[in-house]
């Protein structure tokens, strides 16, 4: 980009990179997110108010699309710590958010958190440039990624993220937390990969709650690498190391009445199942697979299942 050179997550090595000038500014008092998440009976703040380690970073991103009458506007991007937000080109009546990375993130001590709103009527796509890499840094202390989306009456979000990879010695805590209208509609793809190639992956917790009209409607909690026990047990991954989910919520088309899907003629390549959530508009696809790129052939596949998914 005109001859500057910006790192992304992606170019990270274990250890603790250099976090650039960022890294001291944004080690600060901790911010417990825009009011709505901590009114009563909301969401909890992003790292339940636990502050960051000296060593880490402490920074929310925030993304607000609204509908001006005509298209779907994007009036705040706000970029902070690790997170560079960018415009994409829309993609029809879609508009379009890139998160860049600007430095090595996440490492231990780190909390991190973004905020994604989509108002009443609009169509966002929110994805990322590269990988997220979560690191082990100069402490032992977790990392936490904290992911918060809401969409609004008759909205549409597609949350499209690159894979995160669990390295080595490494510690990350990740949460969604999705807040749906009834009339709301949500594509969400996650993918995670234990490991780089030929070594062990770190610790890493996810935890994915989805309310629809104020119902919960999935909360699920899953746990990789050690401490956490028979991950890799047959009953669990096996010898696979990718992992993900495909979430489809309401949009039109969205056929829940057929009973569950397993996708994948060859275990060796991994394997899927696509089913309906008891008491939801909605779909689920869970896969596990032995690389990312396999992983991401079983969700595509499963995303092709479904009529009118994400859109």
């Amino acid at each position: 980009m005109n001859g500057t050179r910006m790192p992304t997550l992606a170019q990270a090595q274990a250890g603790e990179p250099p976090r650039g000038d960022k890294g001291a500014h944004h080690r600060r008092t901790a911010d417990t997110g825009p009011p709505e998440h901590n009114a009563p009976g909301g969401p909890p703040p992003a790292a339940d108010a636990v502050p960051a380690h000296p060593a880490g970073v402490l920074a929310t991103a925030r993304i607000r699309a609204t509908h001006n009458g005509r298209a779907t506007t994007v009036p705040l991007l706000h970029s902070d710590g690790p997170f560079h937000l960018r415009k994409l080109r829309s993609r029809g009546q879609r508009a379009r958010v890139c998160v860049l990375g600007a430095m090595s993130a996440p490492l231990g001590g780190d909390r991190l958190a973004l905020d994604v709103t989509a108002e009443t009527h609009t169509r966002l796509e929110v994805t990322t440039a590269a990988a997220t890499i979560a690191l082990r840094g100069s402490t032992t202390d977790p990392a936490t990624y904290d992911v918060r989306l809401t969409v609004g009456e008759d909205a549409s979000l597609n949350w499209l993220p690159e894979p995160l990879i669990s390295t080595r010695g490494s510690t990350l805590h990740q949460r969604f937390d999705v807040d749906l209208a009834p009339t709301s509609r949500l594509l969400l793809r996650e993918e995670q990969v234990l490991g780089r190639t030929g070594e062990p992956p770190g610790h890493l917790t996810t935890r994915l709650t989805v309310r629809c009209g104020g119902r919960t409607i999935l909360d699920q909690h899953t746990a990789y690498g050690d401490p956490a026990p028979a991950w890799d047990g047959p009953a669990v991954l096996g010898d696979h190391r990718a992992t993900g989910q495909l979430l489809l919520v309401g949009g039109p088309g969205l056929d829940t009445d057929r009973g569950a899907r397993v996708i994948g003629d060859d275990p060796a390549e991994g394997h899927a199942v696509l089913a309906p959530l008891a008491g939801a508009p909605a779909l689920m696809a869970t896969a596990v697979a032995p690389t990312p790129a396999c992983l991401r052939r079983l969700l595509d596949t499963a995303l092709a299942h479904v009529h009118g998914g994400g859109e």
